[in-house]
């Protein structure tokens, strides 16, 4: 049996239901992506209005557009995630996307403190799990586990700095982590992501890696933080572990970021208060009977998430289709899953739940990259594809 196509729309929905603005991408077949109102009624194609995401949550009031949207209906969204998986889909029928489209994906990093930690591990190790527990057993005696009251860039900050680096256990992820600038880096191109229950990538030469359970913050070009999603922040430890400079190879690899099931704009039921209030667990069921559960909170989070929005849009960077930002996670697995010692690592078929009570339920199956399905609809034939059915508007 499928463990994905088992699910049903009430599986992986908030807790309210439909409440909430709800919008989200499915792919239409002999048409392509369309955005998409997620109502009680059904799943409305709202294309016609708004042609992209970005475009939608660059709307005055998100929310309110998405709701008086008026649009065709697709299908129910139980039937939509049926089809989504790749093995079970039928593509004459409508199926799920990732709910971004021309928004920069991002991501911030260390940005809780446990995370923190097992990213100075992860680098002292160079990348070999068998030496992760004596290693962290002496970082924690030198830097202790509880710095999430610890502002980043305060004096406390950097008297702690100075203190290790006197101890030779400074770290460049100390540097980012309690220092006064935030790690923002890239996670993946634009378009690529995948979204609920799509096939999640790993590279394929990885053997130590795990998922990272994120709230994704919706930004506007112009600064405003409009919703929220749910992601998986894919990490491979033994590359980053190797060297920093292969975060590129350890973050962007096909497959690779999912995001997801659906966006869900800011309104009277769900503010971006509810966001620092949120807490998102995980769950990882493999096909060997292993299962690992965790949750990561966000209120433990040391940067607010308007300052790492303001870190990232400004004077120095622009993005004029707004873009979408992982917040980080504080959850970073140790629970040793073959050998003692050698901690946490994913199979092939490991389905990974992430969840949050107002966001639903992200859920995805783990394969190498190079089995998931390549990546071909790009910019170009997004753009191609938008023109040939009158979406592409002057103003």
């Amino acid at each position: 049996m499928n463990r994905l196509s088992s699910l049903n729309a009430a599986d992986i929905l908030p807790v309210d239901g439909y409440r909430g603005a709800l919008a989200g991408r499915v792919w239409l077949p002999d048409i392509g992506p369309c955005v998409v109102a997620i109502r009680e009624d059904g799943v409305f194609d709202i294309s016609a209005s708004f042609a992209t995401m970005s475009e939608l949550a660059a709307a005055e009031n998100p929310a309110q557009a998405l709701k008086t949207a008026q649009g065709e209906r697709i299908a129910s969204l139980d039937e939509l995630m049926a089809n989504t998986p790749s093995d079970k889909r039928d593509t004459s029928k409508p199926w799920l996307l990732a709910p971004v489209d021309l928004q920069v994906i991002k991501a911030a990093g260390v940005t809780f403190a446990v995370s923190m930690l097992e990213r100075v591990i992860e680098e002292r190790a160079r990348g070999d799990a068998s030496a992760a527990a004596a290693i962290r057993a002496e970082v924690l005696r030198l830097v202790g586990d509880d710095l999430s009251r610890l502002k980043p860039g305060s004096q406390e900050a950097m008297a702690l700095k100075d203190v290790l680096v006197a101890q030779g256990a400074w770290s460049q992820y100390l540097e980012v982590g309690i220092g006064p600038d935030a790690e923002v880096f890239t996670k993946a191109p634009t378009l690529s992501a995948v979204g609920a229950f799509m096939d999640a990538g790993l590279h394929p030469k990885s053997t130590w890696n795990n998922p990272e359970p994120e709230v994704v913050i919706v930004v506007t070009a112009d600064g405003r933080i409009v919703g929220a999603s749910l992601g998986n922040d894919v990490n491979l430890r033994d590359f980053e572990g190797r060297s920093a400079l292969l975060l590129s190879k350890a973050k962007d690899n096909n497959a690779s970021c999912a995001l997801g099931p659906f966006i869900r704009f800011f309104d009277e039921s769900f503010s971006l208060d509810d966001v620092r209030s949120t807490n998102v667990t995980l769950t990882v069921e493999g096909e060997d009977g292993f299962k690992l559960e965790g949750s990561s909170s966000i209120t433990k989070i040391s940067r607010d998430p308007e300052d790492l929005v303001a870190q990232t849009l400004g004077p120095h960077h622009q993005y004029p289709d707004g873009f979408a930002l992982f917040l980080g996670t504080m959850f970073a697995p140790t629970q040793d899953r073959n050998e003692p010692g050698m901690g946490f690592t994913h199979k092939t078929g490991d389905i990974v739940t992430i969840a949050a009570p107002k966001l639903g339920k992200l859920v995805n199956r783990m394969k190498p990259s190079s089995e998931c399905e390549p990546w071909t609809f790009g910019l170009t034939a997004f753009m191609r594809n938008l023109a040939g059915r009158g979406l592409l508007r002057t103003h």
